[in-house]
């Protein structure tokens, strides 16, 4: 008996030391480094059998990300979690390590669940990214976030190829976004969660949030998440006396004209969870506001939505399943989307006026926030979105072998393809690139392309054995289309992975193309009218004998049909 009550005392005691964060311990001033984070939880699970630590994968910074389950029963299968029919939230900490609110939340939410002190519900199950950017949480120091009230030391925004993990969910660049692609399509969460911390003007609201964009999301989900899911979040965090409001770029914003939602392309972690029908929130803290004030705000988030989600668990499983099968089923796709004006909402928006004095670091006028003038003041908000680019959903594409980095980052996020058995002839629709841009100078790791023009012909054409086809008759029909048509906002193409198709590789000697241009010519009548005309309208090409030869040479069978011939085709 002795033993038994010790062994208790023991089990009690060192739950107790689980008990206390870096955080807790500073009073609310210190943020857990990385190891202090991954061993909090290690600790966490040992001692509760509701807590789980796995490792998903590798990182670019060598380590493995770990993924922190929480179940009330105890079961860790998200397969069975689905069946039980339990609605499943994922929760990411760290991509800017920066920021760390989240982390710390985090920490204090899941050691409560694992003491009781909070309730699971039965039909909720969380998963815990403890620190995404692992790389950037061991590059610690105090001075990178220069705008920010604290904590102490925190990390860099950079993960270890300096890249901006909230730009990497579709190009796949670093170890970081393979893993979670894994790991996101293996939990196939039904809300997702990204905690952040804001730039811009100074305000009174400590929380803002952006919200999936609803149209995005899909018909039926998006109605229900602009209707139900959100004003509920919204209205359970007043109730823990949280004024939250929209998160909008401030420094953008004019509030005389109003302000617009955030536009989310798949290049963001909520743009691309919304490609699979989840549902997906990044909390956005105030920078100016106490470090401990901000990450009492982001428990307190996490806490209301996964009580709204657990009070409305029912009807977001079954809403989500139905706007899955709507949008595998419809006929057009949404490539790009842009404000609507005619629509609108109002917010309660609690601001600074703005003022001047002479700044003490220049000696000049400069700008501040009064704290002494606040206001309060309603805002229009624009959070209805309409289509600008739509596609139609064709049969399905067809890409050729050799564009492996392209087939990978498809297998990567659960494409269903398969291979050619042999060399067949088939009819497609091609598209040509005719105009685009890319930026001059990069932008993480690549110069992407940008205001992209194409042009669509009917062609027949022979494809080889191992090419893949890939049909759209799948879930991820919209992570597909996103990616693979060229005029999409953060396709590939964008990307730069077809870059090669946009460099000539073949040409000739014009002394030599000379004589063989003559001869085709002679063929070829229509062609030799053609450049005719050309010269009597355009007197510049008249008399420039190499834009001649060039102009019969693309209009001619010599020119190679490849260049700038888009190597994805529809069937």
């Amino acid at each position: 008996m002795k033993c038994k009550l010790f062994a208790l005392l023991l089990f009690i005691t060192n739950l107790a030391i689980a008990q206390q964060t870096v955080f807790e311990k500073s009073m609310g001033t210190q943020t857990a480094t990385y190891f202090e984070t991954i061993a909090f939880y290690k600790k966490l699970a040992s001692l509760s059998n509701k807590v789980l630590v796995k490792e998903m994968g590798q990182t670019d910074a060598g380590y493995p990300l770990h993924l922190v389950m929480v179940s009330a029963n105890k079961k860790f299968e998200p397969e069975q979690w689905h069946k039980q029919n339990k609605v499943v939230i994922l929760i990411n900490n760290g991509i800017h390590p920066g920021e760390p609110d989240g982390i710390d939340a985090s920490m204090m939410l899941a050691r409560d669940i694992a003491n009781n002190t909070i309730t699971l519900p039965d039909n909720v199950a969380l998963a815990f990214i403890p620190i995404y950017n692992i790389g950037g949480a061991l590059n610690r120091n105090s001075y990178s976030r220069v705008s920010q009230n604290g904590p102490a030391a925190y990390g860099f925004r950079g993960n270890s190829q300096n890249l901006d993990l909230n730009r990497d969910f579709i190009k796949n660049d670093s170890k970081e976004s393979q893993t979670f692609a894994r790991l996101f399509h293996w939990l196939n969460p039904d809300i997702f969660i990204d905690n952040h911390v804001s730039d811009g003007a100074d305000f009174e609201h400590t929380m803002t949030l952006i919200t999936t964009q609803y149209e995005k999301l899909g018909a039926i989900a998006g109605a229900w998440l602009r209707q139900v899911l959100e004003p509920k979040i919204y209205e359970g965090m007043k109730q823990k006396k949280w004024d939250v409001i929209p998160y909008v770029d401030f420094d953008a914003a004019n509030f005389n004209k109003g302000i617009d939602m955030f536009y989310e392309t798949p290049r963001y972690s909520s743009g691309y969870a919304s490609l699979f029908g989840t549902f997906s929130f990044i909390p956005e803290t105030h920078m100016l506001k106490p470090y401990k004030q901000r990450v009492a705000a982001t428990f307190d988030l996490m806490l209301t939505i996964l009580t709204v989600a657990s009070n409305n668990g029912t009807a977001l499983k079954k809403i989500r399943k139905q706007n899955i099968i709507a949008i595998q089923n419809q006929s057009k796709y949404t490539l790009k989307w842009q404000i609507d004006r005619t629509k609108q909402s109002q917010i309660t928006f609690n601001g600074y006026e703005q003022d001047t004095a002479i700044s003490k670091a220049t000696g000049l006028q400069s700008m501040y926030y009064n704290h002494n003038k606040p206001y309060s003041k309603q805002v229009t908000f624009y959070n209805y979105y309409r289509p600008v680019n739509e596609v139609v959903k064709p049969n399905g594409y067809i890409i050729p072998a050799g564009w492996h980095d392209v087939v990978a980052r498809l297998a990567l996020n659960k494409v269903k393809f398969y291979q050619l058995k042999k060399d067949s002839l088939i009819g497609v629709t091609t598209y040509k690139i005719k105009e685009y841009k890319s930026r001059t100078v990069a932008y993480e790791k690549h110069h992407p392309n940008y205001a992209v023009k194409v042009t669509e012909e009917r062609d027949s054409l022979l494809f080889l054995k191992g090419d893949y086809i890939i049909p759209l008759n799948q879930t991820n029909n919209r992570y597909i289309i996103e990616v693979l048509e060229p005029t999409g906002e953060d396709g590939f193409f964008v990307w730069n992975f077809f870059d090669a198709i946009l460099q000539q590789k073949e040409g000739y000697t014009d002394y030599r193309w000379e004589d063989v241009a003559a001869q085709y010519l002679t063929t070829n009548t229509k062609l030799a009218e053609e450049l005719i005309k050309k010269k009597l309208t355009d007197t510049a090409f008249a008399k420039n004998a190499t834009a001649q030869l060039a102009y019969i040479y693309k209009n001619s069978p010599y020119y190679e049909k490849v260049h700038n011939r888009y190597p994805v085709y529809k069937y």
